[in-house]
């Protein structure tokens, strides 16, 4: 055995040795069909919302095709004032807890390419926050059968908004501004199908398990799904800047066009925790910012245990030589509840929009951005309006968008949504500052 390995080791070292490579680069080219000679797969439009970069090749022969692309932002979040209260529609106090602290915030690792048959693909995302202490390992699985019609599935997110399919991280700042985070769904386990049904037309439609999947075991899903679909319509170019997003950094000649509409249909359950009697559904705020499943949210003595979520927005972009401008207006109703105890209510109808707005006055560069986020509340139903004014800029280092250094801040006016994740905390009335740096390849 030990002569054995020795000269196996012997050939390695030949093969490995300059000599060998001399030898072998002074052979004839390999044939087309050679795995060596393989050409590259071809550029996947879009991997769902866990969309990776170009990344980097590890490796590809005739098997399939191994590359790693990633995404890592680091964040100071400061909000302000530091403590305040705030009295719900049902004239109750609760305190707000105003951050301020720095993090490695978002870090996702992306393991992608095709095996078997270039059009079968798969992602595997290594995904963690670390201001909510969430880690997670996501795959995607897809068969790309025609630029009309691809299949997927596995982890993505629900489309009833625009920021929900593939544009992150190409947004202005990084995270979405607040109408986007209260009236969207979130990620699940799904399967959807997409494609380009004529030229600048697409399409996506999904069937998740619920609106969100995050903490979620297969043992306390119920039997309703959750449904979604978007279409939208790039007229001019047929494109709006790579995976659609907001921004014009690479400064349209010609006017870029998009426009479009979403929707997500879902019957969600509260998740009670058998231990704590908490629930273990959180994305869902009332215009309060209460959580909906929260005991007396609507009513003293009554818990939610079951609501319909429905959402529809319409939204519309522009970009043309830097310039960017964007909108989105949302509708979402919750009704048919099912709780404990007698409610006030048996439907709640939130309105909103945003618009998003920016330029560049160093080309490719310096870029300075505005938005405004308004909710209104359903008055019917005892709640309020909410708003923000944002400014911001983004400073890039390098000849691309992917690494950027942003300043931002926010006018918030009665927050309706709050997280460590994003920029809000419920209710807060006062001014956020946030500073950060993201790599993305």
């Amino acid at each position: 055995m030990c002569r054995y390995a020795s000269r196996l080791m012997a050939a390695l070292s030949l093969l490995l040795s300059p000599a060998a490579s001399s030898a072998q680069q002074s052979q004839p080219p390999a044939a087309p069909s050679s795995p060596a000679r393989e050409a590259p797969a071809p550029r996947i439009e879009t991997w769902g919302e866990f969309d990776p970069g170009d990344g980097f090749l590890i490796g590809r022969n005739s098997l399939g095709e191994l590359s790693i692309s990633a995404y890592g932002l680091v964040r100071y979040l400061d909000q302000t004032p530091g403590t305040q209260t705030f009295v719900d529609h049902l004239g109750h106090e609760h305190a707000t807890d105003g951050r301020n602290d720095i993090f490695p915030h978002r870090i996702i690792v992306y393991l992608k390419g095709w095996v078997g048959n270039r059009k079968l693909i798969y992602n595997v995302v290594f995904w963690t926050v670390n201001t909510t202490d969430q880690d997670a390992l996501f795959t995607v699985l897809g068969y790309q059968f025609h630029r009309r019609f691809s299949l997927y599935s596995g982890i993505n997110g629900s489309p009833g908004t625009r920021s929900l399919q593939g544009s992150h991280p190409y947004w202005l700042g990084h995270d979405r501004v607040m109408a986007d985070e209260f009236f969207r769904p979130y990620f699940s386990f799904s399967v959807w199908g997409q494609g380009e049904l004529v030229p600048g037309l697409w399409y996506n439609a999904s069937v998740a398990n619920n609106s969100s999947s995050l903490g979620v075991t297969a043992a306390q899903l119920d039997r309703h799904m959750t449904a979604g679909a978007s279409m939208w319509w790039m007229p001019t170019t047929h494109e709006f800047g790579p995976k659609g997003g907001y921004g014009d950094w690479e400064y349209h000649e010609k006017v870029a066009t998009r426009v479009g509409f979403s929707t997500t249909e879902s019957r969600e359950q509260r998740f009670t925790d058998a231990v704590t009697g908490d629930t273990g559904n959180t994305t869902i705020k009332l215009a309060d910012s209460l959580n909906v499943f929260d005991p007396g949210a609507l009513a003293p003595g009554a818990t939610v245990q079951l609501v319909d979520y429905n959402v529809l927005s319409v939204d519309a972009g522009v970009k043309y030589r830097g310039v960017f401008l964007q909108t989105e207006i949302f509708n979402r109703w919750l009704n048919n509840f099912q709780a404990d105890g007698p409610l006030p209510v048996t439907s709640i109808h939130d309105k909103g929009f945003y618009v998003q707005g920016a330029f560049f006055p160093i080309k490719k560069k310096l870029e300075v951005y505005g938005a405004t986020s308004q909710i209104y509340g359903d008055h019917d139903a005892g709640f309020s309006n909410s708003s923000e004014y944002i400014v911001g800029t983004n400073f890039y280092p390098a000849d691309t968008r992917n690494h950027r250094l942003n300043a931002q801040i926010i006018d918030v006016n009665h927050s309706p949504v709050g997280s460590t994740f994003g920029y809000y905390t419920s209710g807060q009335n006062g001014v956020t500052y946030s500073l950060a740096f993201s790599v993305f390849f």
